[in-house]
């Protein structure tokens, strides 16, 4: 066998991501990636003992830290511990995991709901679980690589559409679903890249017309969407009923970690005793449990910080929009990106705005086409109204700067690859 058969500097991707840094080095960008926050990364954070304004939370009602969170994940502590020690279906299972259960079950009107440790491997566990060889699963251009990946280890045929393209979605049903067993449409409630939300009561119309599950991800829609922060469901005005597999993460608006679905109990009954993510994983964290048990209750009973954060996330979308920045198709509640161009240049870009005091990501290729490299802000009921129109203004500012540069540093960046 060659060396390279044993090289993990083969491996996919590596040589890139090195041409990455090289570049990054060469122009002076601080790597934004792992940098380590000293406290809880709020509104505002500390990096280096430095204080920032914080672009790049998923905290959007500032429920990570809030007392009644904590002192709940600190009961739970005292009382089972840090961790069940075992999978729930041997020895694992606790009264918190039942309570948390219930409450997002009633959340979304469904007959039942199961909590699992990690919000990506819920996706990959369900989706390569409740569908075959003989199936199809389609779903939007713009899913979350976990509903990618789920979807790959299942075995069914995979097709995408255009993102939103419900008419391209009936063509590719129109023509395939007669071919196959059973078909799941998956979509995001709120889309994690762009900040917007596809049209649920014309996709659950067409899941009737074609005989198929409908699967939506609210992961980010959570806390954000609807008057009352109860997700995309609310936002559309639909029955959540009419969605036949509610999925959502305990990471962003419930302060914890970890993923959960929500539908009919037959459904989750297989979960339960059929998906290896959950079969052979060790049961949720209680005090993750119980932190994440108590955010829902501030959320249920706070309907104002969700006002909040509608009002922080529609300024900051004005204030882009006013300095002439690309916001794509964001509505503004809480995810909007400044589209840029290429990678280097967002890079260049975030690096700008940290020295400036604003900490905010870069997303490059290949988590989006190159053409669409991008920053992304995320705002949160914690912001104030000034810190979003300053961040707009000096993006905008930076923006301008580059107009000089950024040509160089292309041509720059073309001449080491070669």
């Amino acid at each position: 066998m060659p060396d390279s058969a044993t090289d993990f500097t083969t491996l996919p991707g590596y040589r890139e991501m090195q041409t990455q840094r090289s570049f990054a080095e060469m122009f002076g960008i601080e790597n934004p990636f792992f940098r380590v926050h000293e406290e809880r990364a709020g509104a505002e954070t500390r990096i280096g003992n430095r204080t920032y304004a914080n672009f790049a939370s998923y905290d959007y009602l500032g429920l990570n830290g809030h007392p009644e969170v904590s002192a709940a994940a600190k009961a739970a502590i005292d009382r089972y511990g840090t961790s069940t020690s075992a999978s729930r279906v041997v020895a694992g299972e606790r009264p918190i995991h039942g309570e948390l259960e219930r409450a997002l079950a009633s959340l979304y009107s469904a007959q039942d709901c199961v909590v699992m440790v990690s919000g990506h491997a819920t996706n990959v566990g369900v989706i390569g679980q409740i569908i075959g060889s003989r199936d199809i699963v389609l779903y939007d251009d713009l899913i979350h690589n976990s509903v990618a990946l789920g979807a790959q280890l299942s075995g069914a045929t995979r097709r995408s559409f255009p993102h939103n393209d419900l008419d391209a979605l009936e063509a590719l049903l129109d023509a395939q679903r007669h071919q196959h067993g059973r078909a799941l449409i998956v979509v995001e409630g709120l889309y994690s890249m762009d900040g917007d939300w596809p049209d649920l009561p014309r996709l659950i119309e067409i899941k009737r017309r074609h005989g198929a599950w409908l699967m939506v991800d609210d992961a980010h829609g959570l806390g954000v969407l609807g008057a009352r922060g109860h997700g995309v469901a609310e936002q559309t005005g639909i029955d959540p009923r009419d969605v036949d597999i509610w999925m959502g993460t305990l990471s962003k608006t419930l302060a914890g970690a970890g993923g959960y679905v929500a539908g009919p109990s037959p459904l989750i009954d297989f979960i339960r005793t059929s998906v290896g993510a959950f079969v052979f994983s060790v049961g949720l964290s209680p005090p993750v449990a119980a932190a994440a048990h108590a955010a829902l209750g501030i959320l249920l009973r706070e309907p104002e910080r969700v006002t909040k954060l509608h009002a922080n996330g529609g300024a900051f979308l004005a204030a882009a929009k006013r300095h002439g920045l690309d916001v794509g198709t964001s509505a503004g509640l809480a995810i909007t990106p400044v589209i840029v161009g290429e990678s280097l240049k967002a890079a260049t870009l975030s690096d700008r705005l940290s020295q400036r005091g604003f900490n905010v990501m870069p997303i490059l290729h290949p988590a989006v086409p190159e053409r669409l490299a991008r920053l992304r802000f995320f705002i949160t009921s914690e912001h104030t109204i000034e810190q979003v129109e300053e961040a707009a203004q000096a993006t905008a500012e930076e923006m301008a700067s580059l107009v000089g540069t950024a040509d160089a540093l292309q041509s720059m960046a073309a001449q080491l690859k070669t």
